[in-house]
């Protein structure tokens, strides 16, 4: 009886095409996980860019308003304090037209009972009636003068501590951004060296295979 002719094919053959196979899948299945982490490590470094941006802008908005704020309540001190000068202003004229009464009483009280006017009491109460109501008066100049310039002080000082308060927020926001920015960066750069630490990682363990 005739039999079939042995097949003349190596067995080590299949074994080696098998080998091959399981190799080239474990490239490609850590060229594609390589691929994944780069593609997380992109999309965290663009949330970490929008973040940043919106960050500023928050800052930016905020020191916007807070400077708007600090002028209209500097603009408040100012006109308190003209006003406060104006009160005393018009107190010092109310002085001088008390004084201006009181000497013209004194005058005609000492005119009705007979009194010469430039000489006697009538005199002494009148230069009394002055020096007091003057020195009133300066009091009421260096008053008013006094609430306008520390009015101007005060409205100065709020304006410039909301400049400087403004400036350290937009640095801080600016350092938080940075340091937003390099972890993106970071990130991204990080993941692309473990990709191509997995694939030569893979492509030494298929090599091995192979050469079994």
């Amino acid at each position: 009886m005739a039999t079939a002719p042995a097949s003349t094919q190596p067995a080590s053959t299949g074994t080696a095409a098998a080998g091959y196979a399981t190799a080239g899948a474990a490239i490609l299945g850590a060229y594609a996980a390589g691929q994944l982490g780069e593609a997380a490590a992109i999309n965290q470094q663009t949330g970490a860019l929008l973040q940043a941006r919106n960050n500023l802008a928050i800052s930016e908005v905020r020191a916007d308003y807070s400077e708007q704020y600090a002028a209209i309540q500097a603009g408040r001190t100012l006109k308190r304090a003209d006003i406060e000068a104006t009160n005393y202003k018009i107190a010092g004229n109310q002085l001088l037209r008390n004084l201006r009464s009181a000497n013209a009483s004194a005058r005609a009280r000492a005119a009705a009972n007979g009194v010469q006017l430039g000489s006697g009491s009538i005199e002494s109460l009148q230069r009394e009636n002055t020096a007091a109501a003057m020195s009133d008066v300066q009091m009421a100049d260096f008053n008013a003068l006094s609430a306008r310039v520390f009015g101007f002080e005060d409205a100065s000082a709020m304006l410039e501590s909301s400049q400087i308060q403004n400036i350290m927020d937009m640095y801080a926001a600016k350092s938080g951004a940075q340091q937003m920015e390099l972890a993106g960066s970071s990130a991204v750069r990080n993941a692309g060296l473990l990709s191509n630490a997995k694939l030569s990682d893979a492509a030494i363990t298929a090599l091995r295979t192979v050469k079994r």
